[in-house]
């Protein structure tokens, strides 16, 4: 069974905002495959899904972004799911907004819902989606700056952008993770 993690943060008041576009990439492969995440275990949100291609499950992290890793952890380990079965899809201020970039390990960087992750798994080495958010205009915070909706004109290419990750993820499912990265990074 591949897992499929988007980070976001919990709550109304975070819906549709750029720290939550892997809620977004998960929510759209949920209403893809008929599948609302209705179920709660150790503080995420999830579906299981049986797919002619392979079985998944879908998580949000109920957390908030900066604990992300206590609910990865369990439900990995609840799941039986090991680390290549697994990938993270999250924003990242360093790409351009809407450019994906798909890898099988690396640091956490800035982002502190990766951070947590990497510190509950003991690894570095579990594929990720970066969605990228792009970095604000001016002297704007980053809390700010993430914790902000998209603009009116972002707004398609957000939701286009979310939907190259939902498309990696599918085909993840029955594919190696690197010939899925070759294929989006080259886009």
């Amino acid at each position: 069974m591949k897992m499929i993690v988007g980070l976001g943060n919990p709550g109304r008041q975070y819906e549709r905002t750029r720290h939550n576009i892997g809620f977004d990439a998960v929510d759209l492969l949920a209403d893809r495959w008929g599948a609302p995440l209705n179920q709660t275990k150790y503080n995420g949100m999830f579906a299981t899904v049986h797919r002619p291609e392979g079985k998944a499950l879908l998580v949000k992290p109920l957390t908030y972004m900066n604990l992300s890793g206590e609910c990865v952890r369990p439900m990995m380990d609840y799941f039986d799911i090991a680390e290549e079965d697994l990938v993270v899809i999250y924003d990242d201020l360093d790409l351009p907004p809407g450019k994906l970039r798909l890898r099988q390990k690396g640091s956490g960087g800035g982002h502190n819902g990766m951070k947590s992750i990497i510190r509950h798994l003991g690894t570095q080495e579990f594929n990720r989606i970066r969605v990228g958010i792009g970095r604000p205009d001016g002297p704007m915070a980053i809390t700010d700056y993430v914790l902000s909706r998209f603009t009116k004109e972002e707004e398609p290419v957000m939701q286009e952008a979310a939907g190259h990750a939902a498309d990696a993820c599918e085909a993840f499912l029955s594919r190696e993770f690197l010939d899925i990265m070759n294929e989006f990074n080259a886009r």
